[in-house]
């Protein structure tokens, strides 16, 4: 299974983005799909996951109601809608998958991973 993270960018305080995660192949729309975050010289954190039916979502709590994961199964893509950034939002941002029916917030849990897009928030 291939991850494409897209969407990244430079936004201000206040704005908003939608990354997207898209993935080739049927198997993808059977996968938990997750949302993390790497800023430099911090470890990786969950952001936010959906499970392959779209059940949850499960959000972190720094997120929570300013971030927004959906999925659109026919077209093997789960996205991250953004509101609201703040500059410490700032981070490199994977997106992983899992065979797994949970949404797991340690990284580990995750098999499959997108190669990570930039997002920069501006005060």
């Amino acid at each position: 299974v291939q991850l494409q993270a897209s969407g990244g960018g430079l936004v201000q305080a206040g704005g908003s983005l939608r990354l997207s995660c898209a993935s080739s192949g049927d198997t993808f729309r059977t996968l938990t799909v997750t949302w993390f975050r790497q800023a430099p010289g911090k470890e990786r954190e969950f952001v936010g996951g959906i499970s392959w039916n779209g059940g949850g979502p499960s959000y972190a709590g720094s997120v929570k109601g300013r971030f927004t994961i959906s999925r659109d199964n026919p077209k093997n893509t789960v996205y991250l809608e953004m509101n609201t950034l703040r500059p410490e939002d700032t981070a490199v941002y994977y997106c992983a998958a899992d065979r797994a029916h949970w949404i797991g917030i340690l990284a580990s849990q995750y098999d499959y991973w997108g190669q990570g897009t930039q997002v920069t928030v501006s005060s």
